[in-house]
């Protein structure tokens, strides 16, 4: 099998970059060792992800944004406090502006992304398959599945995740931390409408995330606690479970049914030293992780995509090997100070909102009135929340190269 790129890791980001490679005419491999009824499961398992408004216009622009026309929630008012303390810190989207992101259930955009690349004329999906051994050389890269088939081409890209072992293969260093905190995962009926805003509720002994779902009254959570109460949390009846949720919450949103199975997830952050080698370009979670505080880790991975793919059709264009050392350059200068910048900050506000006592509090929300009351800061963060700061690919801005 020979192609322009093998993608290994067909999860949300390998798939978008094999489908965006795929609209400019680029083949790739892609090889995940998943099976597809498993990942295609109809059931909501309560996990779901916020797709920032720069990341749906690469997927309307790939095609994708069709497949999921009705299925996401806008974002239109991210509400931020510090425990139910009176004072907030509140990024409104003007009605002419769009929302500043949508909601969706990751099944779905699973479904959609397979869907896709079932019918894409230039991806051949390997899967469920594993790749045994991999060769980067100076002439090219040859992936052996364990099928026995052969896979050809340019350039390896690894998309596979936070334990990437293409990334240790290679000998590329990572910088990591646990935050010893789980982040409970799950989705809450409620009473009143949500109105399309997402709440980011800090405690000392985490976040709470309470971010809007289609028909107005389902959010999606993502709760933080420290990880020692994990099992704990997971254990609780229904009844016990949602009582501790409606303290977090207070009663905006009125009475509360549970909407989807609980499950558990370890906190962590990690930095790829570099995030390309011989032949190589890593992309998603298997270049960096952060901290789910501010819902931008799944929008990295896709500005990865879109500055890779970019770097890669540009360079086609100009009948570069794809797997051409000067190419890879272009794609890690692109990409590590955003990354860099985005990880420091999740990293700096997990570690500021976890401060307990009251001076602390109070600090806090001196500093979120500043940023309230100060238009230019807020445009800013909402700029960033986005995914509309910096030097933007093409598909992130909704073009076709």
């Amino acid at each position: 099998m020979d192609s322009d790129v093998i993608i290994l890791g067909g999860g949300l980001v390998g798939l978008t970059l094999a489908l965006a490679l795929d609209a400019h005419g680029l083949t790739s491999t892609v090889v995940d060792p998943a099976r597809p009824d498993a990942v295609l499961a109809p059931g909501f398992d309560g996990r779901a992800s916020a797709v920032a408004s720069a990341s749906w216009k690469m997927l309307q622009a790939i095609g994708i944004g069709a497949r999921l026309a009705g299925k996401g929630c806008e974002i239109r008012t991210i509400h931020v406090s510090d425990g139910l303390s009176p004072g907030l810190l509140a990024f409104e989207s003007a009605p002419d502006d769009g929302p500043l992101g949508l909601m969706f259930e990751n099944r779905q955009l699973r479904q959609a992304l397979h869907a896709a690349a079932a019918e894409a004329a230039n991806i051949t999906l390997c899967m469920p398959a594993r790749a045994v051994t991999t060769e980067r050389g100076a002439h090219g890269v040859t992936a052996t599945l364990d099928d026995g088939r052969v896979a050809r081409a340019p350039l390896l890209i690894a998309a596979e995740g936070r334990n990437s072992p293409t990334r240790a293969a290679a000998g590329i260093n990572v910088a990591r931390w646990s935050y010893d905190h789980t982040a409970i995962v799950g989705a809450l009926e409620h009473e009143r409408d949500h109105g399309n805003i997402a709440y980011e509720i800090f405690y000392p002994s985490g976040p709470f995330a309470l971010l809007p779902m289609p028909g107005g009254h389902r959010s999606a959570i993502v709760w933080s606690v420290r990880s020692a109460d994990g099992p704990g949390m997971l254990k609780l009846s229904d009844r016990a479970f949602l009582a501790e949720a409606s303290k977090r919450m207070g009663d905006m949103l009125g009475s509360l049914k549970l909407a989807a199975p609980r499950s558990a997830f370890p906190l962590g952050f990690h930095h790829s030293a570099r995030i390309t080698g011989e032949r190589l370009a890593l992309a998603g979670d298997a270049a960096h992780g952060i901290h789910p505080i501010a819902g931008q880790g799944l929008n990295l991975g896709f500005r990865d995509v879109a500055a890779l793919a970019e770097v890669l059709v540009d360079g086609s264009r100009l009948g570069l090997d794809l797997g051409d050392a000067q190419l890879l350059a272009r794609y890690e200068r692109w990409r590590s100070m955003d990354t860099l910048l985005v990880a420091a900050a999740t990293d700096g506000l997990t570690r500021l909102f976890g401060v307990p006592g009251r001076t602390a509090s109070a600090a806090r929300r001196f500093g979120l009135g500043i940023v309230q009351r100060t238009p230019p800061l807020k445009r800013m963060f909402m700029t960033e929340a986005r995914g509309e700061s910096g030097e933007l690919p093409r598909l992130l801005r909704g073009e076709l190269g």
